[in-house]
């Protein structure tokens, strides 16, 4: 019985390999990326890119485990909803308002420690997105400065001129 069962699941798991997400990249205009737009430091950039760029851009870097389903199902929904959530690849395409209220909740969620999540640190998948608390606190403070800096009047010109 044993046997069978093994057998069966290996079978499933076999047949998965069939049913692949899309996980292509969508193009990137450097013009819209966070980088260009605002300039971070490199020590804010390097956070960004190691933490965050996965699951949050249109640079997604997919590990060799991605390709096996039903974890490339899981890594692939999660990076849709990471790109709709925020997205660092087109923050130059939102209003200031947007802007400054995606990098809002992103300092806030970052410092309550729900980002990165859990399951993108554990273990040995991700180490290097596990952010000291220098490296967090970073983020926070230069998150937090530029959505201030948006809400307190630069105007859509000036912003984008940035």
């Amino acid at each position: 019985m044993l046997k069978k069962t093994a057998w069966a699941v290996l079978g499933l798991f076999l047949l998965a390999q069939l049913v692949q997400p899309d996980v292509k990249n969508p193009a990137v205009d450097p013009a819209a990326d966070l980088e260009q737009v605002f300039n971070p430091p490199g020590e804010v950039m390097t956070g960004l890119k190691t933490a965050c760029y996965d699951c949050h851009s249109n640079q997604t870097r997919y590990p060799w485990y991605s390709r096996l389903s039903p974890v490339s199902w899981w890594i692939s929904q999660h990076v849709k909803e990471g790109r709709e959530h925020l997205n660092f690849s087109e923050i130059g395409r939102l209003s200031p308002a947007d802007c400054a209220e995606a990098l809002g909740e992103a300092a806030e969620t970052i410092q309550e420690g729900e980002m990165p999540l859990s399951s993108y640190t554990w273990l040995v998948m991700h180490p290097e997105a596990n952010l000291t608390d220098n490296q967090r606190n970073t983020l926070v403070a230069w998150l937090t400065a530029n959505s201030g800096g948006i809400k307190e009047g630069k105007n859509e010109k000036e912003y984008n001129e940035d």
